[in-house]
């Protein structure tokens, strides 16, 4: 009864976000207006359609680090996950071993990846056996290896974050009073499923962001529409499979706590989405949780302090400010962490407090973009895939912040 009525509540929003466009007058100028009349899904699928043809043809060009030992590059980085977790227990998949050389492309995000590699490791052995056998792999590059995992890289797309951008979109635009122009639904799909950085990083290289941030996204949409619970199972989905994911944790917390602090029984609610986080890491770290030195472990393996506080190619506010202070040269390590943790949490700190105080849905929104450009600017050891982090609320307020997207701003001026 509880999914009936679910699904219900779902129709019935699509039906207004529907009935919303076709009180519209028609513009035979206008290039979306017959998808428009057919409704947001056929909307959505056109796009989609679209999407999926621009990831493939990506996947047809070049990778770094093709035939090139001794790493080989990001393709191997991925079939050498596949390769372990296909034929190794679960205990020594963190583990350092005679069968598990951890500096040569050894798992360093947490388990639900190395869940994922597993699954995919089982359909590209179905295929290509050669690709995820144990040593012999190394270096194995054969076409149908990397047309497969080119394959696992879209369906995971096509599963996870195509579905959860609809999700987002059905929910967001019920939060609209008016929908102004007749496009903005077309637009808006068009700039979260067409993000170049997406595309560029997760199928030109062989990545499963779209899984992250698939779950993330689908975890705003919740909280969006009030479903706090299923928001906190779905964003610690999304933290457990890649712990970048924390750069939109200050945002969930302060959020929902502002939430449990206006209701009725605030120490209920505070503790419903506690038993809900805990009991999501206790699923996903289950095989860990048999002994103190295996967790730690596996957490040893997702904090990259030894790389240093910033890499020379990601422009964050460390990289950018070396050339006026030599930060690895004057500061040890611990210093550096110190340093790189107050700078995070005292630029989010504005939005925390104001969500908490009074929590609402766009100003939530914005507290996620907030977060994740400060961690992306401050946080220690910020990889250059990071930037799709911020990019996701960025793209989720396009339509609230039109010049973030300067090509979308001079089509709605040709437009108009």
């Amino acid at each position: 009864m509880k999914k009936k009525r679910d699904m219900d509540k779902v129709k019935k929003l699509e039906d207004k976000v529907n009935l919303e466009i076709d009180d519209g007058e028609g513009d035979d100028d206008d290039p979306w207006w017959w998808l428009m009349q057919k409704g947001i899904k056929a909307l959505f699928l056109c796009v989609s359609i679209f999407a999926l043809f621009v990831r493939a043809a990506t996947g047809l060009h070049p990778y770094s680090g093709a035939n090139t030992p001794p790493k080989f590059g990001d393709y191997e980085a991925q079939r050498h996950w596949m390769e372990i977790t296909l034929n190794l227990p679960v205990k020594d998949w963190y583990r350092n071993s005679s069968v598990n050389d951890l500096s040569y492309w050894g798992l360093d995000y947490p388990p639900l990846t190395a869940y994922q590699s597993y699954i995919h490791g089982v359909f590209l052995k179905t295929f290509d056996p050669y690709s995820v056998e144990l040593f012999t792999s190394r270096g194995y590059e054969s076409y149908l290896g990397k047309l497969l995992m080119r394959w696992t890289v879209l369906s995971s797309d096509v599963l996870i974050f195509f579905p959860a951008v609809l999700y987002f979109v059905l929910v967001y635009r019920t939060m609209q009073s008016g929908l102004g122009g007749k496009s903005d639904v077309a637009w808006h799909i068009a700039m979260i499923l067409l993000n170049p950085c997406l595309i560029l990083i997760d199928h030109g290289h062989f990545q499963y962001n779209c899984i992250s941030l698939g779950l993330t996204t689908a975890a705003i949409a919740a909280a969006l529409s009030q479903k706090d619970l299923e928001a906190s199972v779905l964003y610690c989905l999304a933290l457990n499979h890649k712990q970048i994911s924390a750069y939109f944790a200050p945002a969930f917390f302060s959020y929902l706590l502002g939430k449990c602090l206006r209701s009725k029984n605030p120490l209920l609610e505070v503790s419903k989405l506690g038993l809900m986080v805990i009991g999501t890491f206790a699923i996903v770290w289950w095989p860990y949780l048999h002994s103190k030195d295996a967790a730690f472990g596996v957490l040893s393996r997702l904090a990259p302090f030894e790389r240093g506080i910033y890499e020379d190619y990601v422009a964050n506010f460390w990289c950018t400010s070396s050339v006026l202070v030599k930060w690895k040269k004057l500061y040890t390590t611990q210093l550096l962490r110190i340093f790189s943790l107050a700078a995070t949490l005292l630029t989010c700190l504005p939005s925390m407090v104001q969500q908490v105080l009074a929590p609402s849905r766009k100003g939530f929104l914005y507290g996620l973009l907030n977060s994740s450009f400060s961690f992306y600017l401050f946080s220690y050891q910020v990889h250059e895939k990071s930037i799709l982090l911020p990019l996701l609320p960025l793209s989720l307020l396009a339509l609230e912040e039109p010049c973030s997207f300067l090509w979308w701003k001079m089509q709605r001026q040709q437009n108009t």
